[in-house]
């Protein structure tokens, strides 16, 4: 196998930019037999709306296809087009019955007799042209009924084409307005008020390295079931030479544990543990920089008022994902309730405590993290805000100009630095590393 080709059939290159050279692997995994390719700069799989970039071509029998199944066909196109067939379906079925009318006068002779002779019953009364039988058409489906015209006895045929046309019309009926409801009723637009946050970020949770993302619901009707998952996706090379451009491997986020499942009230952070069994396990903060994967997140649940799925999804390429980073806090706790700022959503603070290498590394080399008991903007902030509701309820109020404590709460600072310092020793190891 050549090692230097140039893949020409990759799907998921882009032509405007040009070739580089890249670290492929031959194993579900970041390390383990890496093989350089020649290859050009891949595009987003999934948008940061959710939508696919995804195009299908050269596909047999796709009118066809899509006819078959033409009531799922019409909840997916847009709604222009929805009003179009809407309003075709209705006029050409108001014509043909029109047709058929005027075809049952011109063959009986009541075009012959526009004055109403009385010894002749015509088929239709007061239909003498075209646009007269088009009238008697539209009065029948839409079941106006004016009284000028009607029916005889006279043609067995126009009655059998005036019930025809009734039932034609109920099926016509049923199927637009149906298509329109679940068109309407659909979940799709509810994933717009579920948020995933612009980055994702790698830093220490519980003494382990995590990949965190945050995800909110903007409306306070709950996702009933909600769940979330994620895939890494990446290219890959088989043992066997095979070039998959888009390999899916999954990444576990506690489903074994039932950590997936969430009760999404307020923005809560998802959490994957880098561990042996993740595909980032290998990956440190230098290889981050140069890595080209992306990061698919899902997040499904029923809509509270119509029980009906929905998914909202994003992603993540590695240029997004900061490394050493943690999600600004969005929940306080006020007097007699919890307020949620999403002003805070997206926003991160640096961690500079968080280890560059690999949790691989970290595993191997036995190291050390830093105390989880040291003073960080999380505690910062508490103490503001309970200085800040202090001040409140003496009548007091001041806005805060920036995060630095004032007497008390800087008191309370050196205090905690005093009792628990950190272990000056660990951050020299990290340094090292």
């Amino acid at each position: 196998m050549s090692v230097g080709r140039i893949n020409r059939y990759s799907i998921v290159s882009s032509e405007e930019e040009g070739l580089r050279l890249t670290t492929m692997h031959g194993m579900n995994g970041f390390g383990n037999g890496k093989i350089h390719t020649r290859r050009k700069c891949r595009n987003r799989f999934v948008k940061k709306n959710g939508q696919c970039n995804v195009q299908f071509a050269n596909m047999d029998d796709k009118s066809q296809r899509y006819m078959a199944d033409i009531f799922t066909t019409c909840v997916d196109i847009r709604w222009r087009w929805m009003l179009v067939v809407f309003t075709l379906v209705f006029v050409v079925s108001w014509l043909a019955f029109g047709l058929a009318f005027w075809v049952i006068a011109l063959l009986h002779g009541d075009l012959d007799n526009p004055a109403g002779d009385d010894n002749f019953t015509p088929c239709v009364l007061q239909v003498n042209g075209f646009v007269a039988a088009f009238l008697f058409s539209i009065e029948t489906q839409s079941t106006i009924g004016y009284g000028y015209r009607c029916v005889t006895e006279e043609c067995p045929v126009a009655v059998f084409m005036v019930v025809f046309q009734s039932i034609v019309g109920c099926i016509i009926d049923c199927f637009m307005i149906g298509a329109i409801m679940a068109k309407m009723a659909r979940p799709k637009k509810r994933a717009q008020t579920l948020l995933f946050s612009h980055n994702a970020v790698i830093a220490m949770r519980d003494g382990k390295l995590c990949l965190m993302w945050r995800v909110g619901n903007l409306r306070k009707s709950h996702i009933v079931e909600a769940h979330v998952r994620a895939q890494l996706i990446k290219p890959r090379i088989t043992d066997e030479g095979e070039y998959i451009p888009l390999d899916q491997i999954d990444i576990n986020i506690g489903f074994d544990k039932g950590l997936d499942r969430i009760f999404l009230v307020s923005p809560i952070t998802i959490l994957h543990e880098i561990d042996e069994e993740s595909p980032l396990f290998g990956i440190s903060k230098q290889d981050l920089e140069t890595a080209d994967f992306e990061i698919v997140v899902i997040l499904e649940g029923m809509v509270e008022a119509t029980a009906m799925t929905t998914q909202a999804r994003s992603s993540y390429l590695a240029s997004e994902i900061l490394w050493g980073h943690r999600f600004e806090p969005v929940l306080f706790e006020e007097k007699n309730l919890y307020k949620v700022d999403y002003s805070h959503f997206h926003k991160t603070y640096e961690v500079p405590s968080t280890p560059r290498c690999s949790a691989k590394d970290m595993v191997e080399n036995k190291f050390l993290v830093p105390s989880s008991n040291s003073f960080c903007y999380e505690n910062e902030l508490a103490f503001l805000s309970r200085d800040d509701e202090e001040e409140d309820v003496g009548g007091g109020s001041r806005a805060l100009a920036n995060l630095s404590p004032d007497r008390n709460s800087r008191h309370e600072f050196e205090r905690l630095q005093a009792t628990r310092a950190l272990d000056q020793r660990s951050y020299r190891r990290e340094s090292e590393i």
